[in-house]
């Protein structure tokens, strides 16, 4: 069984209710119908239901059981005013603005329905840059107690690979810190740790990528590694973790035999740290593309309630995908 179908299953066994606020688009509008179908969520969509029932039609999808919900005509409105004004009062919000931005900003509606516990998750990013989903999730849902950073990762399912948890990784940052300090890649690495326990539901065994491996390269850049990896360990000494590694010295067995003699995590690895943003968005655009694995996020982590990402290149099975996950994360809470 593939490993979006397992997390299908888990999503079905306790359904949750998930918000999908970019009702324009029309890989939204297919989603939404997919899972529907599927039964793997409740789905709430924020709109106009005339424009979105003459989208599902001209599109001939069904959205039979969906909740739609119009800002204009919702009898949640001034709740949500109020809870928008209170949170962010100290920061200058007014209620004439917060009225204004939750009639206009429908990701900004949607989050303030989990922040309601109207919904329990959601996710948008099909439309919209990362920063603008993120953003009011940071200002109005916080982070989880306890948690450093919030970062991005994808669950990467990669066909016929006989590495990682059996061909399926995650890999972190993708999607949000451009350029993580030591102690933030060691965040990074305790939040992934998590990600992957409670989603893949196998033991996470991290490696923290580099250019080198075990000090065959000087470089400021693989100091950082280096010195990420130590925080890791004293701050989180539960986590199997290990760096620097090259990619090749983290999967494959043999590799790692010459590169990282005992290393408990070299040729083992199925959580994937990269050192920045560029090296974690370029790596997994080229392992979706090229090596033809399923890609699913970029799902956020360390938010107190489950807000997702979509990369804007996603299909619709993409988003379906996406749903499920967050349902599962949503189970968690």
């Amino acid at each position: 069984m593939a490993y979006i179908d397992i997390i299908k299953e888990k999503a079905r066994a306790d359904k949750k209710t998930i918000v999908l606020p970019e009702t324009t688009d029309k890989r939204t509008l297919i989603a939404a119908a997919s899972i529907l179908k599927e039964n793997i969520a409740n789905i709430i969509m924020v709109g106009d239901e005339e424009k979105i029932h003459d989208g599902a039609r001209w599109l001939e999808v069904e959205l039979d059981g969906v909740t739609i919900i119009n800002p204009k005509t919702s009898e949640k409105l001034e709740e949500y005013v109020q809870l928008l004004y209170e949170t962010r009062k100290a920061k200058g919000m007014t209620e004439e603005k917060a009225r204004e931005i939750l009639l206009e900003d429908f990701l900004t509606f949607g989050v303030l329905m989990v922040k309601a516990n109207d919904a329990d998750g959601m996710v948008a990013g099909a439309c919209h840059a990362t920063a603008d989903v993120l953003r009011p999730s940071l200002q109005i849902l916080k982070t989880a107690p306890g948690v450093k950073l919030v970062s991005g990762f994808f669950i990467m399912d990669v066909p016929d690979c006989p590495y990682g948890e059996n061909g399926t990784f995650l890999f972190a940052d993708c999607g949000l810190n451009q350029d993580p300090s030591a102690e933030d890649l060691a965040a990074i690495a305790d939040t992934s740790a998590k990600s992957f326990k409670n989603l893949v539901n196998a033991k996470p065994i991290i490696a923290m990528l580099s250019h080198s491996t075990k000090g065959s390269a000087k470089h400021p850049l693989v100091d950082k590694i280096v010195e990420a990896t130590r925080i890791a360990k004293e701050q989180y000494p539960n986590l199997t973790i290990d760096g620097e590694l090259q990619p090749d010295a983290a999967l494959v067995p043999h590799i790692a035999k010459a590169k990282a003699p005992g290393s408990e995590v070299a040729g083992k690895a199925n959580v994937l740290v990269f050192p920045n943003l560029d090296c974690g968005n370029i790596s997994y655009k080229l392992v979706q593309r090229l090596g033809k694995a399923e890609a699913y996020g970029p799902m956020l982590q360390g938010i107190s309630k489950p807000v997702n990402d979509l990369s804007r290149g996603c299909s619709w099975e993409d988003i379906v995908g996406v749903v499920a996950l967050t349902a599962v994360q949503a189970q968690l809470v």
